[in-house]
């Protein structure tokens, strides 16, 4: 009944929103007398902001078409070179690049935002890097037959993953798969896979949330699972091709991401107003452009979330060293060959200070020359993997580290 409810809802919405469109379009023409007034140019701005809001939204693209090195732009192919039901394995490389530049698999969050939230942690790294990425399906697209997909899945997809892009390859996760990236690296260390990473960066990870606990993490800690899987959990209906499978929700998540900063994200489409208002259209479309990406969202497997919020966020798996995958405790101390970078964000209000630094003191077995930590000050959330403190501050720390133990395979290989 929720997704049904939630579909109704958004059909009303896409109706307001197109009304609204051409009552902005007809408020602000030139052919009618309201222009000339203050209330017109009013009226049409508000209706504008809310026509955006309303808006029913798909699947974005990335939409690299060149990056810039040196100050020269250098066109981008963008490839399928992988594709499996539950999430494709896309691949960015720049015209120009080396033939030895590091190869790059970013880890997308599965946590209901699609993985072009990270377009501007792909652009930026494919100056330097071939880039792969992991381009999480929609749950509610993939039919029932195709099975289920829980954490156990997610760390085997990125095994495959680094077994198609082959041996000497480094591994970024962003947020929540650092905890499944950590543990396929421990996995494929413990067995000595030859396609087991050189590196892996951690980004705003909840490897211990434990540590300087968020409101994400309170939420997580305060009820019972049984009230998440009661609550939070719903059936996809029959209008798409995933009907049947049980997920938790993209809208949802929204909801729960737009709730705890209410106050911030108000102010914004405040200001857009002011800005369209005030016929500052540039300034006001880069916040439309910051909410189309904000709020195309996707669903996920009721099981994978349900596992997530146990494991990481309840049972504390990882540093409590009971994590499993397909029934094996997951040895973080086998990791000896991957060195290791966590990144984290001094304004993070999702996965707090020290909460994905922690992964450094569980690899016990990797050499402390093998392991380096960076805080960057004054980051959010979503500051460490896109906008300007990204680019010109953490961006530079992770190609050093990428170029620092490509070098040294390279020089082993040698020898």
């Amino acid at each position: 009944m929720l997704y049904h409810a939630h579909e109704m809802q958004r059909a009303w919405l896409s109706s307001a929103s197109a009304w609204a469109s051409i009552g902005s379009e007809m408020l602000a023409s030139s052919r009618l007398p309201l222009a000339y007034l203050g209330l017109g140019p009013a009226a049409s701005s508000a209706l504008e902001v809310f026509a955006h809001a309303a808006a029913p939204r798909g699947k974005p693209a990335f939409g690299i078409e060149d990056v810039a090195v040196d100050g020269k732009d250098f066109p981008v192919a963008e490839s399928v070179v992988v594709t499996k039901p539950f999430g494709d394995l896309l691949k960015f490389r720049r015209e120009g690049l080396p033939a030895d530049a590091p190869r790059l698999l970013i880890v997308a969050p599965m946590s209901g935002h699609y993985a072009t939230l990270l377009r501007g942690t792909v652009e930026r790294m494919a100056e330097s890097c071939e880039v792969y990425i992991t381009d999480w399906a929609d749950a509610r697209t993939v039919p029932v037959r195709d099975g289920r997909f829980d954490l156990d899945d997610y760390i085997d997809y990125l095994i495959e993953f680094l077994e198609f892009i082959g041996p000497g390859a480094h591994m970024m996760a962003v947020c929540q798969p650092s905890v499944p990236a950590l543990a396929a690296t421990a996995l494929m260390n413990g067995d000595k896979h030859p396609a087991r990473p050189l590196t892996l960066t951690m980004m705003g990870g909840p490897i211990d949330t434990r540590k300087s606990p968020t409101t994400v993490n309170d939420l997580a800690m305060d009820r019972p699972l049984s009230w998440f899987r009661r609550t939070v959990i719903a059936t996809v209906p029959f209008s798409y091709p995933g009907a049947g499978r049980r997920v938790y929700p993209g809208f949802l998540q929204l909801a729960s991401f737009m709730s705890m900063n209410l106050g911030s994200h108000m102010m914004s489409h405040f200001e857009m107003f002011k800005h369209l208002n005030a016929g500052d259209d540039i300034s006001a479309q880069a916040t439309k452009d910051f909410y189309e990406e904000y709020r195309s969202v996707c669903d996920m497997t009721a099981e994978f979330y349900l596992q997530t919020v146990e494991e990481v966020f309840q049972k504390h798996s990882i540093p409590n060293g009971t994590f499993e995958h397909r029934g094996k405790v997951v040895d973080l101390a086998a990791i000896k060959d991957t060195a290791i970078l966590c990144v984290e964000g001094e304004r993070d209000d999702i996965s707090g200070i020290g909460q994905t630094k922690a992964a450094l003191d569980l690899a016990t077995g990797l050499a402390a020359s093998r392991k380096k930590y960076f805080l960057a000050e004054g980051a959010g959330h979503y500051g460490i993997f896109n906008g300007s403190r990204w680019r010109d501050k953490i961006a530079p720390v992770v190609e050093d580290f990428l170029e620092k133990y490509g070098k040294q395979a390279r020089l082993k290989a040698v020898a």
